[in-house]
């Protein structure tokens, strides 16, 4: 049997990397509280977020009878860990100002969780990728924040457009710092018998 992948996100850096990987796929957001919980780790929280966008998406399309066999469910999440505390898309300019500020001249853990979910099985995995960054200057921080890009994105940062610039060195999957590992997406959907 064929199967179809459902993408449980409004991430257009998902699914360009879905679609890069040539894997067909639907989209169907998922509308989860993404508070972290009291002394939840940031490698918790991350691996939970995208456990549970895959399960209100499998709930959603069973809702409307839309959960058939040949469904698997791929969710994902990012956020960044410094100093063992999370940090996730800047709420205004101020908080983006604080974040690239603390981040400046440090290394940071950037963790992508994904998820997959199906009638008879679920797996989530957490990948942990090193980045550092150069030391930033408030000019440089005030003057990326009015390129509108930082608004959206975990850390406050996009790797893959202006942001890049910032980077000194990258330990890990760079495509999961953009929001979705390459490898081992394609091993966790194989093991779902997704084949592109």
């Amino acid at each position: 049997m064929t199967k179809s992948v459902v993408l449980a996100s409004a991430s257009p850096r998902r699914t360009a990397l879905l679609t890069q990987m040539n894997i067909a796929h639907t989209i169907q957001p998922a509308d989860i509280d993404e508070s972290p919980r009291e002394n939840e780790t940031p490698m918790e929280l991350v691996a939970r977020l995208a456990t549970e966008k895959a399960q209100a998406v499998k709930a959603h399309l069973e809702d409307k009878q839309a959960m058939t066999e040949d469904k698997v469910i791929l969710a994902s999440d990012t956020l960044i860990s410094f100093d063992g505390q999370s940090v996730g898309k800047p709420e205004d300019k101020a908080d983006s100002k604080r974040i690239l500020t603390m981040l400046s001249g440090k290394t940071h853990e950037v963790l992508t969780a994904i998820c997959a979910l199906s009638n008879t099985k679920q797996q989530t995995e957490v990948i942990t990728t090193s980045v550092t960054f150069a030391a930033l200057t408030d000019e440089q921080i005030d003057a990326y924040w009015e390129t509108g890009e930082p608004a959206d994105k975990a850390g406050s940062y996009a790797i893959q457009g202006i942001g890049g610039e910032f980077v000194v060195s990258i330990n890990g999957s760079a495509s999961a710092v953009i929001g979705l590992p390459l490898y081992e997406t394609r091993q966790l959907l194989n093991a779902f018998g997704v084949v592109s």
